[in-house]
């Protein structure tokens, strides 16, 4: 299945920004070159997450896993152009599901672990998968139940396999066993051919679905292998959720690429993460910063590891504090690389080679595409941004103006998966996405965008997004409830908790704890609760009625 227009996929190939090349290519070429060499494990704690043991993969052992579990899903009925739904935590079937589904043309879109009913719902009824495939129970959370209530009430789940201990439904090594006499034919497809779709929140209630080609992903995986300088058998600690662009893109590709060695890691678990980054050597990883914050005040965590192979350690979903980054570098060698990124659109990433001083490269991130702009690297002349005056539409070439960043290039992504309204509303007329994100060009060197904030709405918990309209729409169903808005608040672990700003019917009362209950009983993801209520007499609003979420802000911190 194509969603990539023809044009631009004949224009990018002919440029070179695209390569004709498919994701089974590459872990063919992986198994050609290192085939005896340790490939792929899951960390140590993985009864703890899925009732089994753990398991180390040379890439022999992943391309026969990855043949048996295509037949699997074949035997299952999955075709081509098919969708294969995942809710599996950080273990080694998530990257055996990707590897599956490329390799006989099937979809895969993975959702995360939070999700409840309520959000498995709407993707389902998006997608109308043809195969799920989850664990039994995750942190005492029944999934295997939750997939069989909502088969109950209607809603089309398809054949359902569990990763991990026998569940009620079947294991996936028993369905590879039944499917162990069945003939493959592989159908990889083409480049320019759907191979996930991943989702994402934002200002919209539903969850958005994001489908990229083998192309999107093999340039994305390029240039981070390029930012990162990966080599040849490079060994990788994953700590992102199989989910996005920033694990698939930022660690499942580039490991592909590299021929190297992929750990997987549940996120996040302190001690099982510096337990693995001491005994495996690790050359690249990634931390939000809070945690990088943390061990630097905590430095006997850090006793006993090495940090002589580390190539860097990359962080975002937050502003990177400067002092943070110095101290990595001058303490323990360890560059830290800012990176700014989301599912839709391109990732602005300040390495060492780009901005050398750590301290600028905590705020500052290099302005890929601008016109004559040049960089020690290849891929930013595959991207474009440009800054835009929100009221004005016009673009900004002022430093220390604010804008909204808008993307296009090579890692932009094509459009929302059946919306073509959302789609059309999120491009502007010049093909940029509208990223809602505001940055200024640095005043200290114009070279360089520095972060502003957030135009959209959107809260980043933990570097999870969440989506304040769906969370209004569901507490405005609370019968003692007015009308309600959510907003951000600082954190210093998290970044951002969600606090709700409640106008109560009249006569009515309410404590956090009867929100929390009543939201729960809705079947949302437990990081989406508020940890914070606010009753006011009502909602601020301009002159036109809608909602100032700046001034919901101020509540929600005071």
């Amino acid at each position: 299945m194509q969603v990539t227009p023809q044009a631009r996929l004949d224009e990018y190939m002919a440029k070179g920004w695209w390569k004709d090349t498919t994701i089974p290519a590459l872990l063919e070429q992986a198994v050609e070159a290192a085939g005896d060499q340790v490939a792929l494990s899951d960390a140590p704690n993985r009864m703890e997450l899925v009732g089994d043991a753990p398991q180390k993969l040379t890439f022999n052992d992943v391309n026969q896993r990855v043949e048996a579990m295509a037949r699997a899903f074949r035997h299952l009925g999955v075709k081509p152009d098919d969708i294969v739904l995942t809710q599996l935590p950080n273990v080694i079937e998530g990257v055996l599901a990707f590897l599956a589904c490329a390799r006989i043309g099937a979809i895969l879109s993975p959702v995360a672990m939070a999700f409840r009913a309520h959000e498995l719902r709407s993707v389902i009824q998006q997608l109308n998968p043809s195969l799920i495939v989850t664990v039994e129970t995750f942190h005492g959370f029944d999934h295997a139940g939750m997939l069989k209530s909502l088969a109950e009430e209607g809603v089309y789940t398809g054949p359902v396999i569990c990763a991990g201990k026998k569940s009620v439904f079947p294991s996936i090594s028993e369905v590879e066993a039944e499917a162990a006499d069945m003939s493959l034919q592989p159908a990889p497809g083409k480049a320019g051919d759907v191979l996930t779709i991943c989702w994402t929140s934002g200002t919209e209630a539903a969850p958005k679905g994001v489908p990229r080609n083998h192309a999107h992903w093999v340039f994305n995986g390029e240039c981070m292998v390029e930012a990162t300088r990966l080599g040849r058998g490079d060994t990788l600690l994953n700590p992102f959720p199989l989910i996005n662009i920033a694990s698939f893109g930022g660690m499942v590709i580039p490991w592909l690429l590299c021929h190297g060695y992929l750990i997987q890691h549940h996120p996040f678990d302190l001690p099982i993460f510096l337990r693995q980054f001491q005994e495996e050597k690790i050359n690249y990883t990634v931390a939000p910063p809070a945690v990088l914050t943390m061990l630097l005040k905590k430095p006997e965590l850090l006793e006993g590891i090495d940090f002589a192979r580390v190539k860097c350690i990359a962080s975002g979903s937050a502003p990177l504090p400067p002092f943070m980054v110095k101290a990595w570098q001058e303490e323990y060698g360890v560059s830290i690389m800012n990176v700014f990124g989301s599912n839709e659109g391109c990732s602005l990433i300040s390495t060492p080679v780009v901005m050398e001083d750590p301290e600028m490269r905590a705020t500052f991130f290099p302005r890929f595409g601008v016109p004559d702009l040049e960089w020690d690297l290849d891929f930013p002349s595959k991207v474009r941004t440009r800054l835009v005056g929100p009221e004005t539409e016009e673009d900004i070439t002022q430093p220390g103006v604010a804008g909204e960043l808008r993307i296009d290039g090579a890692m932009t992504f094509d459009g929302y998966w059946r919306n073509d309204d959302l789609t059309k509303a999120s491009f502007d007329e010049q093909g940029f996405f509208q990223t809602g994100d505001l940055f200024e060009i640095a005043p200290e060197n114009d070279r360089f965008y520095r972060f502003v904030g957030r135009s959209k709405e959107i809260i980043i918990r933990g570097g999870v997004n969440i989506s304040p309209a769906e969370l209004d729409n569901l507490i405005e169903s609370h019968p003692d409830v007015k009308e309600a808005s959510c907003a951000a608040y600082p954190d210093e672990r998290l970044g951002e908790k969600v606090c709700a700003v409640v106008v109560l019917q009249p006569g009515a009362s309410m404590e956090l704890s009867d929100l929390v209950s009543y939201l729960k009983a809705k079947d949302i993801s437990v990081y989406k609760l508020p940890e914070k209520l606010r009753i006011v007499p009502a909602l601020p609003r301009n002159p036109l009625g809608k909602v100032l979420r700046r001034n919901l802000n101020d509540i929600a911190d005071s």
